[in-house]
């Protein structure tokens, strides 16, 4: 039997499946992106599929903390949009 893999949401601060959250990824070169495949090289956050996790990561600095960089809008607002797709698809289905 596979062992499910927890991570916990830099928003909510809850452990939940792997599957369920967003993975962030801070790589060698610099780049901050949505890691959609989970398994890009470099330092990875999560966060849940939830625009309330997203906006009190955001209001706490957190994913900034995490990283130790700052973080510019383009990303929160990408991060917002993969939200909303989730939350689509989910309900198409």
């Amino acid at each position: 039997m596979k062992k499910i893999v927890q991570r916990t949401c830099m928003g909510c601060n809850l452990k939940k499946d792997k599957r369920e959250l967003i993975r962030l990824v801070f790589n060698k070169n610099g780049e901050m992106f949505v890691d959609e495949t989970g398994k890009a090289e470099g330092r990875g956050a999560y966060i849940c599929d939830d625009i309330k996790c997203l906006e009190k990561a955001i209001k706490t600095k957190r994913l900034e903390r995490v990283f130790e960089t700052k973080i510019n809008e383009e990303l929160y607002e990408n991060l917002r949009g993969v939200i909303i797709e989730r939350k689509t698809k989910s309900q198409n289905q």
